[in-house]
């Protein structure tokens, strides 16, 4: 489905952004595992050198941002697809928020979505082709349960920053799409506490956490022919938590 195409995906190497990854590898795409940490060691183990590529990449930074595309151009010759995944997502109660943290939060979770689409946009604008796929949250719709409140700001500018580049976009054949995962399966929630967990499930209709694949094979969708003629878009993801 994404034979020949070549895709970067930050945060890829644990949770989601690994899932996505791996899922992009076996449909046939060159993958760049960009990531802060395990970078090289993830990238490696999903597959060889010629099909993947490991950077170490601070999304906060937009020289590191560049830096990242100007390596994967020079590796692979272009980028058809863009996964903004990398996020962080801390639970600190409203009035012990630090200036430094809110900042910190929106600059990974929402300034470098930005500052990656404008990396790759003339690469995609010369191509007349690409796709763009933002990771949002069940936090940018309803506010969330357990995270703080900076995260479910970050998470709600990606959803209005992805209407936003769809529009300015769309003229160049390149789609802008979000996928708003709810509560997942993962190495956080396994450790909570039976009754938060519990509570946890009260609130999904269909009474069961969601897998990290569910989000990976929307994104290889959306990063698919079969879905080009699909932008500006966010796809609810969560159970049923969030109904639009």
């Amino acid at each position: 489905m994404l034979a020949g195409k070549v895709a970067i995906i930050t945060g890829a190497a644990r949770g989601i952004g690994r899932e996505m990854a791996a899922r992009f590898v076996n449909q046939g795409a060159r993958v760049v595992v960009a990531d802060l940490y395990n970078a090289a060691e993830t990238a490696g183990e999903l597959s060889n050198e010629t099909q993947t590529l490991g950077l170490t990449v601070d999304v906060a930074k937009v020289r590191s941002i560049n830096e990242m595309v100007d390596i994967t151009i020079k590796t692979f010759g272009k980028v058809d697809i863009l996964v903004n995944n990398a996020g962080i997502c801390p639970t600190t109660p409203l009035g012990e928020i630090t200036e430094e943290e809110w900042d910190k939060v929106l600059a990974v979770n929402l300034k470098s979505a930005f500052f990656c689409t404008q990396a790759v946009a003339e690469v995609m604008k010369g191509q007349q082709y690409g796709r763009i796929i933002n990771i949002s949250s069940f936090a940018g719709r309803a506010g969330g349960i357990a995270p703080g409140c900076h995260y479910s700001a970050s998470k709600a500018g990606i959803i209005g920053l992805t209407k936003a580049l769809a529009r300015i976009l769309a003229p160049y054949n390149i789609t802008v799409n979000a996928i708003a995962p709810g509560t997942l399966a993962s190495e956080m929630t396994k450790n909570f506490p039976e009754a938060k967990m519990e509570e946890i499930l009260a609130g999904i209709p269909l009474r069961k956490l969601g897998q990290p694949w569910y989000i990976a094979e929307m994104a290889v969708y959306l990063a698919s022919e079969a879905a080009e003629w699909i932008t500006g878009t966010t796809i609810d993801i969560n159970g049923g938590m969030y109904m639009a």
